[in-house]
């Protein structure tokens, strides 16, 4: 786990070696950022799958590791090796800064393409072509940088102290602070497009104010801990958050030449998306192949919230986070169903993980059991869910409801399909994640015209 294979150290030399001569000659044409921006995100798959064995050892000393519950052979593995995805995704999309900016910075300054060009006295003093810069493109950038940043950090604090949940349910909204402020500055809408039955009413656009920028900070609590509570089994964490951001991409594209002229009001927006998205796949990639069952590393809750912010930036930043909600459906449900739990309504263990039958080798339903019986509501409630199908519910002789599956996504897939093995679960739940969102761009970009006039495409 320490050191690379041959093959693997060849094969990731030449991914670094291929980025890096992209990266190089990409100044010599027009400086393309999206092909700088996949140049970049070889090299952090290289990277980041290197350091992940390179540093293994080293987060075990430090006291960062756990044990696989979900195993025959109890062996302890690294922890937290989602802090090495992010720390090498924040280098990467800093060290691309000047790429979309290029063309910008040339036409902006008396050096690049300018090099002729004599000034005068007032252009020293008042900064050159400077005002013909995009600033506020340059501070959505930054900002998302800021917020990725201060999420990390907050993460890190999270994997070495083991906060309740109670108390950091609320950390991303802190992170989401700088964004939310060149949001603000910046671009500042905070109207949204009235239902075409509601317009007689409401008006074509409807001011929200302050309200949006609440929508906007919930938003931003809600992408990292959905991912954080969708957990529990190998591959989980990291395998949905690149069908989400794979499926964001397939929406980016849409904007895109061949798919709508150029240019588009929307099409800066879909490409600073890709530009944060392509870096985050190529780590995610990464960490998968070692997290993926039977895990050798596990991701800690520092890449939840990292991948969770990836996203809540893309959307917000990006324009669209109300396209986002439809790729985020398993998670909303998951949340949903989650909140009985999760408001201790009914008793929530710390970990709600699937129960390892060691017999089979097979994953089963986990439990909470009541240890008074719950009031006639909550019990009537419960036994109607089991009789859906929706939950798994033991009663005593008398009737009573003592025990119930545990309420999560991953639960109720055992629930409706039975024991099943690791890798297996968690591919089924990927392919339900995969179909919910594609029917949700189905539902954005078709369906959506029978309640709004006319979709942004």
């Amino acid at each position: 786990m320490t050191s690379l294979s041959r093959s693997e150290a060849l094969s990731l030399f030449a991914i670094s070696a291929a980025g890096v001569a992209i990266i190089s000659n990409a100044f010599q044409g027009d400086g393309n950022p999206v092909v700088a921006s996949l140049a970049f995100s070889g090299i952090a798959f290289s990277a980041t799958y290197a350091m992940i064995r390179w540093l293994g050892n080293t987060f075990m000393k430090a006291g960062l590791k756990g044990t696989d519950m979900s195993k025959l052979r109890k062996v302890e593995i690294p922890e937290t090796m989602g802090a090495v995805c992010a720390v090498v995704y924040l280098l990467c999309i800093i060290m691309f800064i000047p790429f979309p900016f290029y063309k910008d910075i040339v036409a902006a300054t008396s050096g690049g393409g300018n090099k002729d060009y004599i000034q005068e006295v007032h252009h020293v003093e008042t900064g050159r072509f400077l005002h013909r810069f995009p600033h506020n493109k340059l501070a959505a950038y930054l900002s998302a940088i800021l917020s990725l940043q201060s999420i990390v950090i907050l993460g890190i604090g999270d994997d070495l102290f083991d906060i309740r949940w109670r108390h950091k349910v609320l950390i991303p909204a802190f992170a989401s602070v700088p964004m939310l402020i060149v949001y603000f500055v910046d671009f500042g809408v905070t109207q949204v497009v009235v239902p075409t039955p509601l317009q007689q009413y409401l008006g074509d656009l409807f001011n929200l104010g302050w309200l949006y920028y609440a929508y906007m900070a919930a938003f931003a609590i809600f992408c990292p801990n959905s991912i954080n509570i969708l957990a529990g089994i190998n591959g989980i964490e990291v395998s949905q958050s690149i069908v989400i951001a794979l499926l964001i991409l397939a929406n980016d594209v849409l904007y895109l030449p061949p798919f709508t002229s150029y240019p588009h009001p929307a099409t800066d927006a879909h490409l600073f998306s890709i530009y944060l998205l392509l870096p985050f796949l190529g780590v995610s990639c990464a960490l998968l192949m070692h997290n993926w069952y039977p895990a050798k590393v596990f991701v800690g809750d520092t890449y939840c919230y990292f991948a969770g912010m990836v996203f809540a930036v893309d959307g917000i930043l990006g324009h669209f986070s109300k396209t986002l909600w439809l790729l985020f459906l398993p998670q909303v449900f998951n949340f949903v169903y989650s909140a009985p739990q999760l408001f201790h309504i009914v008793p929530c263990p710390r970990h709600r993980l699937p129960h390892f039958n060691a017999r089979t080798g097979l994953m089963e339903p986990s439990t909470a059991t009541f240890r008074k019986p719950p009031a006639r509501p909550v019990q009537a409630v419960l036994k109607l869910l089991g009789e859906l199908r929706l939950l798994q519910v033991k009663t005593d002789n008398k009737g009573e409801v003592v025990e119930c599956s545990n309420m999560t996504l991953i639960n109720l897939w055992l629930v409706w399909f039975g024991p099943m093995r690791e890798d297996r679960l968690c591919m089924g739940l990927m392919a339900f994640q995969f179909a919910c969102g594609v029917a949700g761009l189905f539902v954005r970009h078709r369906l959506a015209l029978l309640v709004f006039t006319q979709d942004n495409l």
